[in-house]
């Protein structure tokens, strides 16, 4: 990794007290109309923690997404970030706090190219004004320089080099997903939201796309919390998994411990299948 995307790493890692839970959802409860979407669930991630939440369709596993990035208000409990209450905050607030995230479906501008998407996801960090943007000299030129040197960074860090200029519309599906979490890196995120990762992959794109989440927790420190399907991949990744269904939590723990939980079989295959053999065996 070259010195400008380590250097702002670096700067938001200093930011995040590692003795402290980086993210603490308590008792939260949402609803609609009836319908309990969260009903009572709590965790904590830590600074350098790379948390699974897993549980069937329909199991809240969105919703807690969607209240962590401000898209829905739930009716009781706190959510803190980095120590401050987000709870009312605008999604765009709790970007600008540092919580970033990629989407089950892809959310990408597909006319524009790698490195426009990925200077994108620098608009929390762009500080000079209008006027400074269309003279485009002094601070706004310097200012662009050192983003796009953050955006190559995350380009060789993710190893897509050869796309750098190519419209993302054009590029394979599992090079899309890649591109997408450069986006949310570009962002220096304290916290990192992965909604299916590895949804509709191969092996070897999922193969890839393991190894390059891996890396952001082990190189470059930053917490995630990961929404996935791939039992093998959960199981294989995460430090921790919460095991949610109907918005309730069944069990929290380590993936060796919760694959053999019999209650996790049993939201996932029923009664009948409760004292049979683990699931997600690790790949």
């Amino acid at each position: 990794m070259s010195d400008a995307f380590a250097a702002a790493l670096e700067k938001t890692s200093a930011e995040v007290d590692d003795a402290r839970p980086v993210l603490e959802f308590s008792d939260v409860h949402l609803h609609f109309a009836g319908v309990r979407a969260i009903s009572g669930i709590s965790f904590e991630v830590g600074a350098k923690e790379l948390f699974a939440i897993i549980g069937p369709n329909g199991a809240g596993k969105t919703s807690i997404f969607n209240v962590l990035s401000g898209v829905y208000r739930p009716q009781r409990g706190t959510v803190r970030f980095v120590g401050e209450d987000i709870v009312g905050r605008s999604p765009h607030q709790i970007a600008a706090m540092g919580m970033a995230r990629t989407f089950q479906n892809i959310e990408l501008f597909s006319n524009l190219t790698v490195i426009d998407n990925l200077m994108l996801g620098r608009h929390h960090h762009v500080r000079y004004g209008v006027l400074a943007a269309l003279v485009f000299a002094g601070r706004a030129h310097s200012e662009e320089v050192a983003h796009r040197a953050v955006v190559e960074d995350i380009i060789d860090f993710l190893e897509i080099q050869q796309y750098r200029k190519f419209p993302v519309g054009l590029l394979p599906y599992g090079i899309q997903k890649r591109v997408e979490l450069g986006r949310a890196l570009a962002m220096e995120p304290k916290l990192l939201l992965l909604d299916e990762p590895v949804a509709g992959m191969n092996v070897e794109e999922t193969e890839d796309m393991a190894r390059f989440v891996l890396d952001i927790r082990d190189e470059l420190a930053v917490p995630i919390i990961m929404v996935e399907h791939d039992m093998g991949v959960v199981m294989d990744l995460a430090d921790r998994v919460m095991v949610v269904d109907f918005g309730s939590p069944i069990t929290t723990g380590p993936p060796h411990d919760v694959q053999r939980d019999p209650d996790v079989i049993r939201a996932y295959l029923g009664q009948e299948h409760a004292s049979a053999a683990p699931m997600g065996a690790p790949r």
